[in-house]
């Protein structure tokens, strides 16, 4: 195990220690900025330290796979470390399996047994002293304490704008596929279309989603702050299209070490884990669509 033909051992990295700050500042300045929403603050720090704590995480993630890139062109990594790279990529997607399986836990919690018990199913209790007059439906467009949590005037038609991006998303899937394929064949024309194609689509979605939400926010009443229906319908769909558009730079960064001449036919790893996540994300997706949009 003393040479890198066998298992490379890099030297130590102080990307591990930025990572950490990185996720520290984000989470932290996202907490804050959510917290000082509900307290209707006009002034809030949270934008601010979550806007520094994506820097240095933008920071960490180009350096630190800069260097991953650089090893890997340069012949250091092995067999042995390929498979390492496997079974951190499928380790990486389920836990982010499990990140989302907790808020579609959460959304199955509260449409299941939280709203229909403050409707009155089963014995009522404290529900019935507080808010006799509830009516539990789903979606919430009624909440229990109006004056507290303003109920939205309505909701997203799933059959308009998520159904486009559905079909993007889904085309988008074929087109990565495709340059996979392309990729192995080492068709390298046909491999930048279908990437340069699956990066559009992708962009296409999120500017969808942006319209989408605005339309919430300025039409609907459709907001963070409009009872467990709004929280869970951007927490669900934001963390979704922040997972798109991380996958969408990823996508881009494929696309420009293809263009110039990175990835073999046999060696290519990078671009199959990019691959790997964004059919993740597509397949999350779906699942969203169904439960969050249609049902």
């Amino acid at each position: 195990m003393s040479t890198h033909e066998q298992y490379y051992v890099p030297a130590q990295s102080k990307w591990p220690i930025i990572a950490t700050l990185g996720m520290l500042f984000s989470v932290y300045g996202l907490g804050t900025w959510f917290n000082d929403l509900k307290a209707d603050r006009a002034e809030s720090n949270g934008p601010l330290i979550f806007f520094i704590g994506g820097l240095f995480l933008a920071y960490m993630l180009f350096g630190w796979f800069g260097n991953v890139i650089r090893e890997s062109r340069g012949g250091l990594y092995s067999a042995q470390m390929d498979r390492s790279f496997r079974w951190g990529m499928s380790w990486f997607i389920f836990s982010e399996v499990m990140f989302f399986a907790a808020f579609f836990g959460a959304l199955f919690y509260v449409r299941t047994f939280a709203g229909p018990w403050l409707g009155g199913e089963g014995a009522k209790g404290i529900a019935e002293m507080l808010w006799p007059n509830f009516d539990y439906t789903w979606p919430l467009l009624n909440t229990p304490d109006p004056k507290l949590y303003p109920a939205p005037k309505g909701i997203i038609d799933p059959w308009h704008l998520p159904l486009i991006n559905t079909i993007l998303l889904v085309t988008s899937s074929f087109t990565v596929t495709f340059a996979h394929h392309a990729l192995k064949k080492n068709h390298r024309t046909a491999l930048k279309a279908w990437l340069a194609l699956t990066v559009l689509l992708g962009a296409s979605f999120l500017v969808l989603q942006v319209e989408e939400y605005v339309h919430a926010y300025t039409e609907l009443g459709l907001t963070l702050g409009s009872g467990i229906y709004g929280a869970t319908f951007f927490m669900l769909t934001g963390f979704h299209g922040a997972h798109v558009t991380l996958g969408a730079i990823i996508l881009t960064v494929m696309l420009i070490r293809v263009l110039k001449g990175h990835f073999t036919a046999d060696q290519h790893f990078g671009f199959e884990a990019a691959s790997w996540y964004w059919h993740f994300v597509d397949v999350v997706w779906l699942g969203l669509f169904v439960f969050v949009y249609v049902l």
